[in-house]
């Protein structure tokens, strides 16, 4: 092992993550259709903060305390909630300045499994070079943890953690010896020079497009949209100001 290299491990799925394992590690969050992509969106047109809850009953007591709720589960808005998690919902008339009570199907119960972590983040091609560019000035072991879908391995989250190893690994300051890491950044060679045709083939692109949800995806592959490197504090998502 080099001396001095950090570590770049990927979890392709919640039920491969081991809490135990990357206690000292930063751990970047990766639910790129729609989650971390919405939450990215909405720190980019102004939003204070968002607190992620897993269960619905806690999103529904937030709502009762008059709080604005984006909330769904497979994709359908609960029938109490402000919104779903588009990222085009979250728009700055809507968000700026606000704070926002966030629970969705996959991305909100992993940053609970996530918290003895040195330091969770949210990432989506649209802040990866932010992101990448801040990891590499932190000097910490780095996970990549895919939220997939339903505990299963998921293309496009694997698809983005490629790309952001792909950064990282360039850089020369990581070490991996994770066939996660290994295989992502290989699928990332084969979509990369052309990422939407590539997703076409996705099983979640097919889920969305079955609800009528898919009008976002394009959105969802664009690359620096924003800076923002939403970052959990105390078990809630602020802005992290660098």
């Amino acid at each position: 092992m080099g001396m001095g290299k950090r570590i770049l491990e990927t979890c392709f799925s919640p039920a491969l993550y081991e809490p135990d394992l990357h206690a000292g590690s930063i751990v970047v969050i990766i639910d790129i259709l729609r989650a971390t992509s919405a939450i990215c969106t909405a720190f980019a047109n102004g939003a204070t903060s968002i607190i992620p809850v897993a269960e619905v009953h806690e999103a529904k007591d937030f709502k009762n305390r008059g709080y604005l709720v984006a909330a769904e589960r497979d994709g359908h808005v609960l029938d109490f909630a402000d919104f779903g998690n588009s990222p085009f919902n979250f728009t700055r008339e809507r968000v700026e300045g606000k704070t926002i009570v966030y629970s969705t199907t996959n991305g909100t119960g992993i940053i609970k499994m996530a918290a003895s972590a040195d330091a969770i983040v949210i990432g989506s091609f649209l802040n990866i070079s932010s992101l990448t560019g801040w990891l590499i000035n932190m000097e910490k072991d780095v996970v990549l943890f895919c939220s997939g879908w339903k505990n299963r391995f998921n293309l496009e989250d694997t698809l983005c953690a490629g790309a952001m190893a792909e950064r990282l690994m360039e850089s020369s300051l990581y070490l991996t010896i994770c066939d996660s890491t290994l295989a992502a950044m290989d699928l990332w060679s084969l979509a990369k020079n052309d990422l939407s045709g590539y997703i076409e083939k996705v099983a979640q692109r097919s889920r969305l497009r079955d609800k009528g949800l898919d009008d976002c995806i394009s959105f969802c592959l664009t690359p620096d949209f924003t800076k923002k490197i939403p970052v959990i504090k105390n078990g809630i998502l602020v802005d992290n100001i660098l």
